[in-house]
């Protein structure tokens, strides 16, 4: 009795499985890139989630780490890892941050590590940046050293810069 369910259990997910290829034009573009095997079912990458968002009212007192993006209104006391960080125009930064890109309209004490740096003419900055590309706009306040670096993110912090731990 049971294998008989089992059996047919089998053949509705095959069946199943035979349908989501023949009606979803974009698993079948996948499998036919992987040389037209269908003897696997390979699931599209997900899509990108929108930014985290933390307001002008939020104080953080601690550390941020994510893979994604991080928009900051408000203020936070601690080292921050991002993938894409925007600082708001209001915001105050009190940390290290280290994120792929960096686009900064508010205030920053810490060192800053990023591939792209993007201080905008609002932005406040004391302490030291290492970058493999940075732009800095006309009217950016900005207090410490730059060092370009093709490997930014894995450079160790320069001595005598302070990161809150």
């Amino acid at each position: 009795m049971f294998a008989k369910q089992k059996q047919s259990v089998d053949k509705q997910k095959s069946n199943q499985s035979e349908k989501i290829l023949s009606n979803d034009p974009n698993l079948n573009t996948i499998l036919e890139e992987t040389n037209g095997s269908n003897d696997e079912i390979m699931i599209p990458p997900r899509v990108k989630s929108p930014p985290s968002l933390l307001s002008t009212d939020l104080f953080i007192k601690g550390n941020l780490t994510t893979a994604g993006d991080i928009q900051i209104e408000g203020s936070v006391e601690g080292n921050i890892k991002a993938n894409l960080l925007t600082i708001g125009q209001n915001a105050e930064i009190k940390g290290e941050i280290i994120a792929e890109e960096v686009v900064i309209n508010g205030a920053i004490s810490g060192t800053i590590k990023g591939n792209r740096v993007h201080l905008t003419a609002s932005a406040k900055v004391n302490g030291d940046i290492i970058h493999n590309s940075i732009a800095i706009e006309s009217g950016a306040h900005f207090e410490g050293s730059i060092e370009k670096s093709e490997d930014p993110l894995n450079k160790p912090i320069p001595k005598g810069a302070a990161a809150v731990s």
